[in-house]
């Protein structure tokens, strides 16, 4: 039995209050095990408990979404499988982001392709083991945007001004999760998110106005100290967002109930066009769902 180091999701968190329109995604979620049939890394920063797909559907019912990007976690490391066996499950309804590296050949990832994966993504946060070595980033993305995928950059919002460089040499889309992580408490005029929205100006960007749980100053919700930056956002680029829970969560300092999540939405984004573009629209233009 392993010892799991981190919390586990809130087993029936509370309906939305407003019914989520047909389409609706949850753009940035993952599935955890169950570690019986795809165990977890060896190199691993934490151990989280079984969240696999049969929770997670659950979960969608729960919320009335019916769509889903599953985001490869760092503690199932290059080992995508499990996140495979769930876009299987999904018929077309779910879309996926792998981690590869130089081991994979070329029709290893076009069979990733095949099931429905359509982007990569790289951690650059320091806490969380820091940048990749370049030299092997730019190699995988030269693989992958062959077979048109994106990429996704997970980044500390201080740090954004020491790649921007890199940001404008890619050859591709690529989104910024978690609203670059930005520190809530400096306030929007901030420079690290006046540089995020610099770059929302580049048709390229894309950002993920999830993680509200992680960037408020306050822990538990309602969060209203997120709301002023996911409306900038929103505003710069209202084509270019997506929105998701980050169930089952890993890392968090509170566990948040995904129905107080998704309600934030209505805060995000009141006009319900707008809320409608997001959740559906959007990911619709980065992913393949049937």
């Amino acid at each position: 039995m392993l010892e799991r180091t981190i919390p586990a999701p809130i087993t029936l968190p509370h309906p939305p209050s407003f019914s989520p329109p047909p389409g609706a995604c949850d753009a940035h979620c993952h599935v955890f095990g169950p570690a019986a049939r795809f165990p977890f890394a060896t190199k691993r920063a934490y151990t989280p408990p079984d969240s696999g797909i049969d929770l997670f559907e659950r979960l969608q019912r729960r919320l009335g979404l019916s769509r889903a990007v599953f985001v490869q976690a760092s503690c199932h490391g290059t080992d995508n499988m499990a996140m495979v066996d769930a876009l299987e499950r999904g018929g077309g309804r779910y879309a996926g982001v792998a981690m590869i590296d130089d081991g994979f050949s070329d029709g290893e990832i076009a069979k990733l392709h095949d099931v429905g994966v359509r982007g990569t993504r790289f951690n650059f946060v320091k806490h969380l083991g820091g940048a990749p070595d370049l030299a092997h980033f730019w190699r995988v993305v030269d693989r992958v945007q062959a077979f048109g995928w994106h990429i996704v950059l997970h980044f500390d919002a201080k740090d954004l001004p020491q790649y921007a460089e890199l940001l404008d040499r890619m050859p591709c889309p690529y989104i910024i999760d978690h609203m670059a992580r930005v520190p809530v408490t400096d306030g929007v005029d901030q420079e690290p998110f006046q540089q995020l929205l610099e770059l929302m100006r580049d048709d390229r960007c894309w950002v993920k106005i999830s993680g509200a749980e992680r960037l408020t100053a306050d822990g538990p919700p309602p969060y209203d100290d997120v709301v002023p930056y996911a409306r900038a956002l929103i505003a710069a680029a209202p084509d270019r967002v997506l929105w998701g829970t980050d169930w089952p969560h890993p890392n968090v300092r509170h566990m948040p109930d995904e129905g107080d999540l998704l309600d934030l939405m209505l805060q995000f984004a009141p006009d319900e066009a707008t809320r409608n573009r997001i959740l559906v629209t959007n990911p619709e233009t980065l992913y393949d769902f049937s």
